[in-house]
């Protein structure tokens, strides 16, 4: 049944592509069209504060923007998670399709999207989203997630971050986020057993961008997250793999823009 599902999620996905590429051949001339394609080596999956693996990860993703439409796909392959119960690990854990709708007015950009969670472990999940975000020295940025589905409640993130140069093209990128829950199941349960709304996560980045050749970047990457309220330390260590709440973890990524 859930290959069955995302096979017609993939078959939309192609069709929302197509048609975005048949209207981009009419107007051309008029509107921006790019793609990138990514992958990630990271030490762990880390979502949201919760640690989805216990060992390292491969994330690919491609992506395709038409104007203010975009439309991403993004997997995450776990080296492991066994595969079907047999001896042999590593297999592809979750996959996330996005499409958004982007647009700017002076220095203010306005987002909304759809994402679906297709898991393999887990029920599959739906969210909708909201951001709003000022161009300024740490470039704030507020979003509001509903998740529809398994979660049925919203989550919420306040991000900032700067960009230094440190020679030309080379750039270190650093970045802070903190998050609060609104009975979002998907986001684990209090000691009491009970969804709740309370503070969750904060998390503190850093990156390098460094250009190697024409349209490849290489970005090494380093992240910190830490509980938020008591709340969010009983649902993050009953929902990450091995009960950490205070997470380290980083990794490199390989992207191509075109």
């Amino acid at each position: 049944m859930k290959n069955l599902k995302l096979t017609g999620i993939a078959l939309i996905l192609m069709l929302l592509l197509t048609l975005i590429t048949s209207i981009g051949n009419i107007y051309a001339q008029e509107t921006k069209t790019s793609g990138s394609a990514s992958v990630d080596l990271m030490s762990n999956y880390v979502w949201r504060g919760q640690k989805l693996s216990n060992s390292w990860v491969v994330q690919p993703s491609v992506a395709i923007n038409y104007g203010v439409f975009g439309a991403n796909i993004w997997a995450n392959y776990d080296s492991d998670s066994k595969i079907d119960e047999g001896d042999g690990h590593g297999e592809f854990t979750e996959t996330d399709i996005t499409l958004s709708y982007t647009r700017s007015m002076d220095k203010w950009t306005f987002g909304t999207g759809y994402i679906y969670y297709a898991l393999n472990n887990a029920n599959d999940t739906q969210e909708v989203y909201l951001s709003v975000s000022y161009d300024t020295f740490l470039k704030p940025t507020l979003t509001i997630y509903y998740d529809f589905d398994e979660g049925n409640g919203a989550f919420i993130t306040a991000s900032i971050g700067h960009t230094v140069e440190v020679l030309k093209d080379i750039n270190w990128n650093f970045g802070a986020l903190a998050s609060y829950n609104i009975n979002n199941k998907v986001m684990g349960l209090n000691k009491d057993g009970e969804d709740f709304s309370n503070f969750y996560n904060a998390e503190a980045s850093i990156s390098l961008n460094i250009p190697v050749w024409k349209a490849i970047t290489i970005t090494p990457k380093l992240a910190y997250s830490i509980p938020l309220s008591s709340d969010a330390k009983e649902a993050i260590k009953s929902i990450s793999d091995d009960g950490d709440r205070y997470i380290l973890y980083g990794g490199i990524n390989l992207s191509l823009s075109f």
